[in-house]
């Protein structure tokens, strides 16, 4: 498949953002945070996902007409996806104004709550619209939105790490293991779907495509004279080289060398920003290979003329 950098920013936008605010909510239920943290905290959560939001619209071929995107929530991913969204923001945006003006704790708690199951929605929703398609089989496992929660929580806690080493120094190296943790965890379960994938093998081949049962079908046209709206979309048009850069890029990236700098950076704010813009950079990789990774059926007949 072809990746969309709109998509890609969106997805590990978004993801972070809900980390965060999960980072906080944690910090709230159980470590008693100053409301200023969680307030400041609050808002650049509300960032991250109005940038990711923003990205999104670039996707979009007529974005006047986005808000019909919501109308087959009944049957879509998506549309649910367009619905969650709008609500965990405004959660978010409530939760971190009950603490700027030092609300009832109870309240704040309970909002919490509530942003907390639609944090988790919209993870459900946002992987949900690739592991649905069964003709996608990359992404048709339930891994894929097992890896899209686990990096969502592993790059929100490693911000409020950052975060915490400004405004809150105590709870920063809680946040840095709490990273650490989630890290591995999503780079394991992101290994046994690169692991999964590798041993997959096409459902169809030409002979079933076209219905001709002979041993060997050779391709010696596409059909015409450039390229195509299948050859645009459903294939990524890179050397092989580069899928595998990339690969080996969010290998090293999302986690291995964070790791390093969460394990010993302390309260150190430029370690733990680093250490954040370097998973964030593998993010964008790994990402990008999710894309690339996925073998679109069309394929078997266009990819190699394309």
């Amino acid at each position: 498949m072809r990746p969309a950098w709109s998509v890609i920013l969106f997805t590990t936008l978004a993801g972070a953002g809900q980390g965060l605010f999960l980072a906080l909510f944690a910090a709230d239920l159980f470590a008693r945070a100053p409301p200023d943290f969680a307030a400041a905290g609050a808002a650049v959560a509300l960032g991250l996902l109005a940038a990711g939001l923003a990205a999104s619209f670039f996707h979009l071929g007529h974005p006047e007409r986005a808000w019909r995107s919501a109308a087959m929530w009944r049957t879509s991913w998506l549309s649910r996806e367009v619905i969650v969204l709008p609500a965990f923001m405004a959660a978010v945006a409530v939760y971190g104004l009950t603490h700027a003006l030092s609300y009832d704790r109870n309240i704040s708690l309970l909002i919490g709550a509530a942003a907390t199951v639609l944090c988790f929605a919209l993870f459900v929703c946002t992987g949900m619209i690739y592991a649905c398609l069964p003709f996608l089989q990359e992404w048709r496992t339930p891994l894929t939105v097992v890896n899209f929660i686990a990096f969502g929580c592993a790059s929100g806690f490693t911000a409020a790490a950052a975060l915490a080493a400004v405004r809150y120094p105590a709870l920063a190296p809680r946040y840095a293991l709490a990273a650490l943790v989630l890290g591995g965890a999503a780079y394991l379960t992101r290994l046994a779907s690169l692991a999964r994938n590798a041993r997959l093998r096409p459902k169809s081949t030409l002979a079933t495509a076209i219905g001709i049962k002979h041993p060997k079908i050779v391709q010696i046209a596409q059909g015409a004279m450039g390229g195509s709206f299948n050859t645009r979309e459903f294939f990524h048009g890179r050397p092989r080289e580069v899928v595998r850069a990339a690969r080996w890029a969010f290998l090293a990236l999302v986690f291995p060398l964070p790791a390093l700098l969460l394990a010993f950076a302390q309260n150190s704010f430029a370690a733990l920003f680093a250490a954040f813009a370097l998973q964030y950079a593998g993010l964008l990789a790994e990402r990008w290979y999710f894309f690339a990774e996925a073998k679109h059926p069309q394929n078997l007949y266009y990819q190699a003329i394309a």
